[in-house]
């Protein structure tokens, strides 16, 4: 019997499509407005003084550099591995194939870690408690997407448990 594919199979077995905002547009616009929230937030905290950071700005400017190349590795090598799979939505492309290899093996969502990673470094730099906020929203948010676009994947890519019981999710080697 020839095995089928979403792609050659009859009309009626054909997956639909999900409904308009049905593949996580709105999950976009959101990841947009909380981008920029954080991007045009003014720093806070009223418990710092100039002393404090003046006496901290050298570590604190380091782990910021150690947040941004990280931050660009993960990203940048998790767009290279996602090659033709990439796509702004959560929503699996029709034509995807399941990635597991490279920086996917050690994380599933590169994408999404790579800002979390960016943001990190801000807020040890800056000590903005604002920005602290934002970023835990951030990390919600972000666990919140993956897990929709992992229900995606894992009705795509039924071996896909499997591969989420084994890497973890946002954060190397933590969670």
């Amino acid at each position: 019997m020839p095995v089928t594919s979403p792609a050659n199979a009859p009309k009626a077995e054909r997956p639909q499509p999900p409904r308009r905002g049905g593949r996580g547009e709105i999950l976009v616009v959101l990841q947009v407005v909380l981008v920029a929230a954080f991007l045009f937030a003014p720093p806070w905290n009223p418990w710092l003084t100039p002393d404090f950071l003046a006496l901290s700005q050298t570590p604190r400017l380091a782990v910021l550099a150690v947040c941004l190349v990280l931050a660009l590795v993960i990203g940048g090598l998790g767009v290279l591995k996602l090659g033709a799979n990439l796509t702004p939505l959560p929503y699996p492309l029709d034509h995807n194939r399941l990635v597991t290899q490279g920086i996917y093996a050690l994380i599933r969502h590169p994408l999404y870690s790579c800002q979390l990673f960016a943001a990190l470094g801000w807020v040890v730099y800056s000590l903005s408690l604002s920005h602290l906020l934002l970023l835990v929203v951030a990390f919600l948010f972000f666990d919140y997407k993956a897990t929709q676009e992992e229900a995606w994947l894992t009705e795509r890519h039924p071996e896909y448990a499997d591969y989420a019981r084994g890497t973890r999710k946002l954060i190397p080697w933590v969670y």
